[in-house]
């Protein structure tokens, strides 16, 4: 019998495309999310690449009755991948309240069925931000490197998320988790059918980019060229979506399988390289054949100025490695757009 998984925020850019995965390693998928940052539409995409509808159920995880009664109306759930979240650095800075309660109500509601309904495993969708900007003896950054300070509050509802889980499960709570430290998702599937579609204007940077290379932008902002890299501009380490789709699917089998050696464990989920916004835009530029309209501003609240993964024990213990290359990742980008362009949607 297959084991049905809830993914929440699963029309969301990785949730769509983990879901995708998840179904080929033969789960049966249950999608949770409200559509503030998603369309339902997302699900249809996710048939016609796989075969297979998932379930759908658009509630918010922050509404505990309502998240309580997918738990009921689909008896059985073994485990969560819990993607869900508000996830824009700058607008965190801007509404610290409204992210504090999104991301954490939302977790902590899913901790408290957990039990009552007998999931026993959690992958939650951390990232690279809990290590604030590590010192340039921590680059590349294990998972060992010391937690620092938030940069941005959406950084440190990823900090306090983790503390809340390892918490939990200190207390005695029946279940496991494993926290997935992630960098820089990018790039769409390769059918073209899903990809990163954000309402409204876009905060992270390749679907802003791609805007700007097809006209729907005027210009892409580079947000400081004065940092200590060798070009001036941020390094951040890019991981192509399916790529790190794979690892939660990876993350799912240790934990449904027993595995693990400890209820809670972490792995970082990137390429292992750095990469710096200039040299991003001309590897964009390289691949595609399109010139790119870009200008430098001031530096942006809350931003890192390089971080990048040592992702050894993803390798090792997961046994998952990143495998596509950047001009891949960022190819599947500039496909996705045109094909947006061609269904007018964008």
């Amino acid at each position: 019998m297959k084991k049905t998984i809830l993914v929440t925020g699963g029309t969301g850019f990785i949730g769509s495309h983990t879901t995708v995965e998840l179904q080929a390693a033969g789960y049966e998928v249950v999608i949770v999310d409200n559509l503030s940052n998603s369309n339902a539409d997302v699900v249809d995409g996710i048939e016609k690449i796989s075969g297979i509808r998932p379930a759908f159920e658009k509630v918010d995880c922050c509404d505990l009755p309502a998240l309580e009664s997918v738990f009921q109306k689909h008896p059985g759930i073994s485990g969560i991948i819990h993607f869900a979240a508000s996830k824009a650095v700058g607008e965190s800075v801007e509404k610290p309240l409204m992210y504090y309660e999104n991301n954490l109500l939302s977790l902590i509601n899913l901790l408290k069925l957990m039990p009552k309904y007998d999931v026993k495993g959690i992958i939650f969708s951390s990232s690279c931000t809990v290590y604030g900007q590590p010192d340039p003896e921590n680059l590349p950054v294990t998972e060992q490197a010391p937690i620092k300070t938030a940069e941005s509050p959406y950084g440190n509802t990823k900090q306090i998320n983790e503390e809340i889980v390892q918490d939990y499960v200190k207390s005695g709570a029946p279940i496991s988790a494993i926290l997935l430290r992630y960098f820089n998702p990018i790039g769409s599937h390769p059918s073209g059918i899903i990809g990163e579609l954000p309402n409204g204007v876009p905060a992270n940077l390749i679907p802003y980019l791609t805007q700007t290379a097809i006209g729907i932008r005027p210009c892409l902002s580079v947000f400081g060229d004065d940092y200590d890299t060798p070009d001036g501009s941020c390094i951040r380490d890019f991981i192509y979506v399916v790529d790190l789709a794979k690892a939660h699917v990876a993350a799912m089998s240790r934990i449904l399988e027993g595995k693990n050696t400890d209820p809670v464990e972490i792995y970082n989920v990137g390429t292992g390289r750095g990469v710096s916004v200039f040299e991003l835009i001309n590897t964009f530029e390289q691949c595609t054949g399109v010139k790119l309209n870009y200008k430098v501003v001031d530096r942006r609240p809350g931003d890192i100025e390089k971080v990048w993964g040592n992702v050894d024990k993803a390798n090792q213990v997961l046994g998952w490695k990143a495998v596509h290359t950047l001009e891949e990742a960022l190819s599947s980008a500039w496909n996705w757009q045109k094909i947006l362009r061609e269904k007018g949607i964008m």
